[in-house]
């Protein structure tokens, strides 16, 4: 009997609970005390199907960019609870990474974002790169900014870069479909969605634009 599956009872008894009470603190503590993030990683690939909610949903409170990988095969699990739990968990993770100025940094470019002040966080976001290129959260964040502020060439080759480094970076990949599109870049922007689509099947509003734009395609 593997070490995976003797400790998946225990985790699924957490969990539950979790469901039950909605103690988050007391969900993560429990779990805390008794899995390493390694272990936690295996359950989220291996474990059964209440195992593998059970880790996502941990995974994405206790570990951080580490986990990426092991999340971002979760966003394409057969359970659209697991897929449900890992895409809010993987977008928590992203942002921890780098050291703690990168991610205070990362921090205050998304309250620019958030606010509506665009210019100020691709600024913002610039200094994160210009220091830490490595960070594909910087490349997203600015790339998302220059869409919005209508600098749709750089923000697709920002958002191309934030997944070149970080593979599943499924945001980027989709605020890459929305620059092609305003750039009446059909084709282009298709592709994109269907990345993005690729990478978190959950993404509803982005199977939309799919099926639109392959008809639009189809009739021209």
């Amino acid at each position: 009997m593997s070490r995976a599956y003797r400790q998946s009872p225990l985790l699924v008894d957490y969990f539950e609970q979790y469901l039950e009470d909605q103690e988050i603190n007391t969900f993560l503590r429990s779990v805390s005390e008794r899995y390493f993030i390694g272990s936690l990683e295996r359950l989220a690939l291996n474990g059964e199907r209440m195992a593998r909610r059970g880790a996502v949903l941990a995974l994405g409170r206790l570990s951080d960019y580490q986990s990426n990988f092991v999340l971002g095969k979760a966003l394409v699990d057969l359970d659209r609870g697991v897929r449900t739990l890992a895409e809010n968990a993987i977008s928590l993770i992203w942002p921890r990474v780098g050291l703690a100025i990168h991610q205070r940094r990362l921090g205050a470019v998304a309250d620019k974002i958030d606010e509506g002040d665009y210019d100020r966080a691709s600024q913002l976001a610039g200094k994160i790169i210009q220091d830490a290129p490595w960070i594909a959260q910087g490349w997203y964040q600015r790339g998302k900014a220059y869409y919005h502020l209508g600098h749709y060439d750089a923000a697709t080759r920002d958002c191309n870069q934030a997944l070149e480094i970080n593979p599943y970076h499924f945001q980027a990949a989709a605020v890459m479909g929305q620059a092609f599109e305003m750039q009446h870049n059909l084709v282009a922007a298709l592709e994109s969605y269907r990345r993005a689509l690729r990478l978190n099947p959950n993404m509803e509003e982005v199977r939309a634009r799919v099926i639109q734009l392959q008809r639009v395609l189809k009739n021209q």
